[in-house]
């Protein structure tokens, strides 16, 4: 699915003492089959941005365009390009709320009136593609699984009502370093199970690097830069003066080739860190 951002401005409390302009023309479009990183401080409008793509927040001015149909129409075709927009919000484990996990996960699909071997068959579906047992975990009570299994279960819930668009808020916010990566990689098995456009919200550079084939940067409500992170990362003065760091991988680079060794300054990953200082110092 393609996803149009044209003109985009949110203000909320129009007109009132406080009011705040989270979004200021914002202009962007996702590819079918893209992974996009999205960046920026808090409050810098990420947070804004996400709740129009699927319709949760409707612009002051401008449109999201879902394969060329605007996502707040009220129109059965707005109404279905909504539902193939799954948004993950920040620790979606606090959603959860069944007595069950395969209860929680078909909740979606049953919502979309579908028949309950439907609705457990793309549960089940899901609760593997996020690397959980499925038989194992199915009459479980979501609430006694571990923080980093509950995370994978609200997951599942999303992937159940098969989405074309995946956004991510913040997959890793709070979890322990196994966990961050273990998200990750569930992250890159999704995307290669599933012809998925896919979002992803982040504070953390490595994350982004290591995932994302284009990147958007926030500032104050506007999209001050967006290319790929090979681009991106390379602004290391404009990253800087929007407080924003460079992966660390990047930032190793930069420094060695600072005191005169001979490394490629365009890496973006711990591995190509990893074969680059091997070529260069053996």
């Amino acid at each position: 699915m393609r996803i149009e951002v044209r003109d985009l401005t949110h203000i909320y409390s129009e007109g009132m003492p406080f009011e705040t302009v989270a979004l200021r023309n914002v202009s962007f479009t996702m590819e079918p089959g893209s992974f996009v990183g999205l960046i920026g401080h808090t409050g810098s409008g990420k947070s804004t941005l996400i709740q129009h793509l699927n319709g949760l927040l409707k612009p002051m001015e401008g449109k999201v365009l879902a394969d060329g149909v605007d996502v707040t129409e009220k129109s059965e075709a707005s109404r279905s390009v909504r539902r193939k927009i799954g948004l993950v919000f920040q620790y979606p484990e606090y959603q959860l709320f069944e007595e069950t996990v395969l209860k929680d996960v078909c909740f979606g699909p049953r919502n979309l009136g579908m028949s309950q071997e439907v609705c457990e068959d793309r549960a089940f579906h899901a609760l593997r593609l996020v690397g959980l047992d499925a038989e194992d975990v199915k009459d479980r009570s979501p609430f006694g699984l571990s923080g980093g299994e509950k995370r994978r279960v609200a997951i599942a819930g999303v992937l159940a009502m098969d989405p074309e668009v995946l956004i991510l808020d913040e997959p890793t916010a709070g979890l322990d370093p196994k966990g961050h990566n273990d998200i990750l990689d569930m992250i890159q098995k999704i995307r290669q199970a599933r012809d998925l456009t896919i979002l992803l919200v982040s504070h953390n550079m490595d994350d982004v690097a290591r995932l994302a084939d284009y990147v958007l940067v926030m500032e104050n409500g506007a999209l001050v830069m967006e290319g790929p992170p090979q681009w991106i990362y390379a602004q290391e003065e404009k990253l800087q003066q929007l407080g924003l760091s460079l992966p660390s991988a990047t930032a190793l680079m930069r420094l060695l080739a600072r005191q005169g060794h001979p490394v490629r300054t365009d890496i973006l990953s711990a591995a190509e860190a990893e074969e680059e200082i091997l070529r260069v110092f053996g």
